[in-house]
């Protein structure tokens, strides 16, 4: 072969190399760390695909900063040690600017540590714990509210609305985020007068409650409400039914665990009389013009409606770090960081996120589900007067 034909080839692989380079040096690398598969999959999964929606949306409307998002998205499999390890990998060999994901507080206890000592900022769709950003350090940030706000929401609504001044406590006693979610609650019940005549626990993997239920139904009289914490809207349709199934068919109240399809899947006729908090409603006939357009960009996307609202958490967190890194103008962690933390006014599907100077945690209002006759029906809004400190 002619020395000039070797010396093009040579050429034209540099060019295709450095080409490749550019290209991925032209793209913002953002980390996703959602919990594909394992006990969290029927929350994170929804979730996930409301985050990759937003950035395909984003990079077809021409990118941020004039260069296309990379979704750099990881199964974390519902288990602490790997949600570690893809933190780590995320950070250290992916080298993004900035992670969005997850809806669970014990996931984010596994991720944020990671992020934070490397300087990273890290939005968290869906975990509500408000323990998190103390608890993890100023890298973190959550995108819906905390647990005790909706904690709250949920004990004005049982005293206000359904009137209901002694309640059975039932919670899952092994996730961080059902035993804050009772204790906020109990918090701000007993300051509205509530009294909780009888508490019990279960733990996640359980599905006969039939000891904790014949507990609750020897009692004379009976509580006037059910706050049941559980992790997953399946746990709840599980324990919704076997209390419908004693006969029992006082209200049930929990919080945004019990959003998704498994609730009434599971729980059938015994989801009436059903209420939960959460963070909107997803309500295609009823929205407002945001709620109808993302519906049916995830309907088109998917083939199906979104399953609950986290569909909409991943999708909002996605959109509001992408507006940050806008404001930023840089894809410097710290000056993502910093124009996140300074969010004012942020409107998403989920409502409007700000940070007040010093907090990572926006206050919004939250949503009641009532189900009716097996439908997802608007309960209230409720802007909790008062919130138990976190």
């Amino acid at each position: 072969m002619k020395r000039s034909v070797i010396f093009a080839l040579v050429l034209i692989t540099a060019l295709v190399a450095g080409s490749a380079s550019l290209a991925a040096a032209d793209t913002i690398k953002i980390g996703g760390t959602y919990n594909l598969t394992g006990d969290m999959a029927s929350l994170d999964v929804p979730a996930a695909n409301g985050s990759k929606l937003a950035v395909k949306q984003i990079n077809a409307a021409g990118g941020v900063l004039g260069r296309q998002i990379q979704f750099v998205l990881y199964d974390g499999k519902t288990d602490s040690a790997t949600n570690g390890n893809i933190a780590t990998q995320l950070v250290n060999s992916d080298k993004v600017v900035a992670i969005v994901g997850n809806t669970d507080s014990d996931s984010a206890l596994a991720i944020g540590p990671i992020a934070q000592a490397a300087g990273i900022p890290y939005l968290t769709a869906g975990a509500t714990s408000p323990q998190l950003p103390s608890q993890v350090g100023d890298e973190m940030f959550l995108e819906p509210f905390g647990d005790n706000v909706q904690a709250a929401a949920g004990a004005e609504f049982a005293v206000n609305t359904l009137k209901g001044k002694t309640a059975w406590l039932f919670w899952d006693k092994g996730a961080e985020y059902t035993t804050l979610l009772s204790k906020y609650f109990k918090a701000r019940y007993a300051e509205l007068g509530g009294k909780i005549v009888l508490e019990d626990t279960y733990t996640q993997g359980d599905t006969d409650f039939s000891a904790q239920i014949t507990r609750l139904k020897a009692m004379t009289p009976q509580p006037a409400i059910l706050y049941v914490a559980a992790l997953q809207a399946s746990d709840a349709g599980a324990i919704a039914k076997q209390i419908r199934d004693a006969s029992i068919t006082l209200p049930m109240v929990g919080g945004d665990g019990y959003d998704g399809p498994e609730l009434v899947g599971v729980g059938g006729k015994g989801a009436e009389n059903v209420f939960f908090s959460t963070h909107s409603l997803m309500d295609a006939k009823n929205g407002d013009a945001k709620m109808k357009s993302f519906i049916a960009a995830y309907n088109k996307e998917y083939g199906h409606d979104p399953e609950s609202a986290f569909a909409a958490l991943g999708y909002d967190a996605v959109y509001l770090m992408a507006d940050a890194i806008k404001r930023a103008g840089s894809v410097s962690s710290k000056a993502i960081r910093d124009a996140l933390a300074a969010t004012k006014g942020f409107l998403g599907v989920t409502g409007a996120v700000t940070y007040q100077p010093g907090q990572r945690i926006p206050q919004k209002t939250v949503t009641i589900v009532a189900i009716k006759n097996g439908v997802y029906t608007l309960g209230a809004l409720v802007v909790p007067q008062k919130v138990p400190a976190p």
